[in-house]
């Protein structure tokens, strides 16, 4: 078998797994499911599993190393003279306003919503996701800024613009929960974003710009 057939299997059955996994948790519940039954449902051991997901928490938020590198995906790939939080509101507003599903403007995300609510293990493992995209993104903006190691503002900005990117993404899941249909809770989420720019002050708003002396 060639590298590139046996990568290829190994990214199906990761998929296969998560597939399964996420269809058992939706019907029955993260506490009610146990890996064995992951394990039979994909047809792979036990032991493949836990080679794949290292906790039961990961076959659920599968994607979480993807959420991490996201926000400051957008730092980097910011315009000439834009500044990394006006990055992450143009990107935010771009995701709202075509109803993407990435920031949970879908049917069918009260069901993902409600599982990680009735979970304790699921909604630890939201805030420590929350803390590692906070650190990832103080670290990419050291990086862009060349700000020394003591220096405390790349840190106090990076919780600022990870503030934001959780008020959005608290905002569609309530509603969402709530049964509200996907395009007029853009509409109102995209009002939201209006109003948080105006709650950040100016030295969050001109930080990292490009090109900027």
């Amino acid at each position: 078998m060639t590298e590139g057939l046996r990568e290829r299997k190994k990214r199906e059955t990761r998929q296969r797994i998560s597939d399964m996994a996420t269809g058992l948790f939706l019907e029955r519940g993260f506490m009610e499911v146990t890996i064995a039954e992951i394990a039979e449902a994909a047809d792979v051991s036990v032991n493949t599993v836990y080679n794949y997901f290292p906790a039961k928490e990961d076959l659920f938020l599968d994607r979480s190393a993807q959420v991490v590198e996201r926000t400051s995906r957008w730092v980097r790939g910011r315009d000439e003279g834009e500044s990394a939080a006006g990055a992450v509101l143009r990107e935010l507003r771009a995701e709202v306003e075509v109803v993407s599903p990435r920031v949970g403007l879908m049917e069918g995300y009260d069901r993902f919503m409600r599982v990680i609510h009735e979970a304790p293990p699921l909604r630890s493992r939201l805030w420590t996701l929350q803390e590692e995209i906070r650190d990832h993104l103080e670290g990419t903006l050291r990086e862009e800024t060349g700000a020394s190691a003591d220096d405390p503002l790349p840190g106090l900005i990076a919780g600022q613009i990870c503030w934001v990117q959780q008020m959005v993404m608290v905002s569609v899941g309530r509603a969402m929960l709530a049964g509200r249909n996907p395009d007029v809770v853009s509409r109102e989420v995209l009002v939201l974003l209006d109003d948080i720019e105006e709650l950040l002050g100016a030295k969050v708003l001109n930080y990292a710009v490009r090109g900027a002396p």
